[in-house]
């Protein structure tokens, strides 16, 4: 079905103002769905891989591999194959993750309360039935995280309902923990350690002195854009070295440190060896 003119006009329009600002864009059809394999694409004969990690090899001009095809060319957007498209399409989607963004998609007033109690405050844009909060940072997508939450980032689109309202707020670790499926199986092994410095004076200056090195930490796991079984050890042996010998170290400590891992794809088996391997190295 043919869009109006106005309608068909206005999701070109968010689409290049969307593109102009980094933030990869493609048309949805009926249904709130990318568009299917053209012709030459179908069945994947191309190499692609709609809906996954890459398109592949394939260099179609047409908008048909799902969340792959999104793109901030301006020439693309407005190719003869897109604009086909945008005439058919009913809305606009964008790719959270290429943009370095994440959605939590708040699909009830149920899931909306408990982000409200439980996530730090960012922009947020109503949806038909619920909310779209909108973090700084890109992380692994997944559905049903929990009742009504979806996570849409990379490898993921959603549809654009204008800008919302607020300041975008750093991806917290509360929101990567929600890809760690049983944190339970998580733990750390158990730790000896000397007994504290000085008299059993801790030797910290503050306890922010703890709470910041932990957060340096996870976030220097969660940035880690390769070798994360490397980053992650490298990571426990410097927060065991700095803090591990003065008591202050605690299990939500290093439960915050394990589910940052696991969130970047660390299975909790070798999240458990690589703690222990770093603490045997400095001899705890």
């Amino acid at each position: 079905m043919t869009q109006p003119t106005h309608i068909r006009g206005k999701h070109l329009t968010a689409a290049l103002s969307l593109a102009a600002s980094g933030v990869p864009v493609l048309p949805l059809r009926a249904g709130k769905v990318p568009f299917g394999n053209c012709r030459s694409c179908a069945d994947n004969t191309c190499g692609g891989r709609p809906n996954m990690k890459t398109p592949g090899p394939c260099v179609c001009p047409a908008p048909c591999h799902g969340w792959a095809a999104a793109t901030t060319s301006p020439d693309a957007i407005t190719s003869r194959e897109w604009m086909r498209a945008w005439r058919e399409g009913a809305a606009v989607a964008y790719h959270p993750g290429g943009a370095s963004l994440t959605v939590v998609d708040l699909d009830n007033s149920e899931a909306i309360t408990w982000a409200r109690a439980s996530l730090p405050v960012t922009r947020t844009v109503r949806t038909t039935r619920g909310e779209h909060w909108i973090y700084r940072g890109a992380m692994a997508s997944a559905n049903a995280v929990r009742p009504g939450v979806d996570i849409k980032s990379l490898m993921s689109y959603a549809r654009w309902l204008g800008y919302g309202e607020g300041d975008l707020t750093a991806l917290p670790d509360a929101v990567r923990a929600l890809l760690v499926k049983d944190p339970v199986l998580a733990r750390p092994v158990a730790v000896t350690v000397p007994a504290p410095a000085q008299r059993g004076k801790c030797p910290h200056r503050s306890p922010a002195y703890l709470e910041r090195g932990i957060t340096m930490a996870v976030q220097r796991i969660t940035d880690a854009p390769s070798g994360v079984h490397a980053a992650v050890y490298g990571t426990f042996l410097a927060v065991l070295s700095t803090h591990g010998r003065c008591g202050c170290l605690t299990d939500t400590h290093t439960q915050r440190l394990f589910a940052a891992a696991q969130a970047k794809g660390e299975t909790a088996r070798h999240c458990t060896e690589a703690w222990a391997n770093a603490a045997h190295r400095l001899g705890m």
